[in-house]
């Protein structure tokens, strides 16, 4: 029974292209779909293949450092006050000048004390009041003057500075193991440093509050290329930590991370 295609190329020249065509049109068309099928699904299964040939770059941590910190006590301060200096009481005096003899005496000779105002004062050039009886003081030996010491009163210490060594360190839940392995999970390798082939070591400090949580997370020195950044996110999003102790007290500890990203 003759088909569509032999209808119509009847009384035709069939050793033509375009009957040939037609007759292989089905058998094409059917090679074409299976091999587009194929190399659909290989694109599709270029990332698998590609991770099995060369894993993903990790982050990951491989020590902690802490940074020692001594507190000092400020030196007490010494004020040095001078000796005051005292004043002697001022005496009452009467003028009694020893009289002299005189060829002429002048009319205006001032009149001799008398004894009895010499019981209340003592001889002296001029006559003035006193303030008071008279008090022999001893004059000072001749050594240095004594330097008065002061203590200054000592300024407040703030009970909430951070420590960096304490009797019972801070301690990650699980131990260092365990901040090993959460951030080797949760560190991811930056595109941009990937690509660029930048690795290295980002340091971060924290304070490990007293209640666990890490407070003050800053990067102190980095690598960019978005290093950091997720360095940072990672160690923000740790969970509680179990608090230091120091002198039976929970107290506030300052860490120094080192978290390096490597390129295997």
């Amino acid at each position: 029974m003759a088909n569509f295609d032999d209808l119509i190329f009847e009384h035709r020249n069939q050793a033509y292209g375009a009957y040939d065509l037609r007759k292989a049109y089905r058998a094409t068309l059917g090679r074409a779909v299976v091999l587009g099928s194929l190399l659909f699904v290989g694109a599709l299964q270029i990332p698998s293949l590609y991770a099995l040939v060369k894993p993903e770059r990790t982050a990951f941590m491989d020590e902690i450092t802490l940074t020692n910190v001594t507190t000092e006590a400020p030196p007490e301060d010494k004020v040095v006050i001078p000796p005051k200096e005292e004043i002697a009481p001022t005496v009452a005096t009467v003028k009694n000048l020893v009289p002299e003899v005189v060829a002429d005496a002048p009319d205006d000779v001032p009149p001799i004390a008398t004894v009895d105002e010499l019981k209340e004062a003592i001889s002296g050039q001029t006559t003035q009041e006193g303030t008071g009886d008279m008090e022999i003081i001893a004059p000072p030996e001749s050594s240095a003057p004594t330097a008065i010491e002061q203590a200054i009163e000592k300024p407040e210490v703030n009970d909430d500075a951070p420590f960096t060594v304490v009797e019972q360190q801070p301690e990650f839940p699980g131990g260092i193991s365990a901040l090993a392995a959460y951030l080797q999970r949760n560190l991811h390798y930056p595109g941009a440093a990937s690509s660029a082939g930048v690795s290295g070591k980002v340091y971060l400090n924290f304070i490990v509050n007293t209640d666990g949580s890490l407070v003050d997370v800053e990067v102190i020195k980095g690598i960019g290329f978005g290093c950091d950044d997720e360095a940072l996110r990672v160690v923000k999003n740790m969970p509680r930590w179990k608090a230091g102790r120091q002198a039976g007290r929970t107290v506030r500890v300052k860490f120094t991370l080192p978290v390096v990203f490597r390129l295997d």
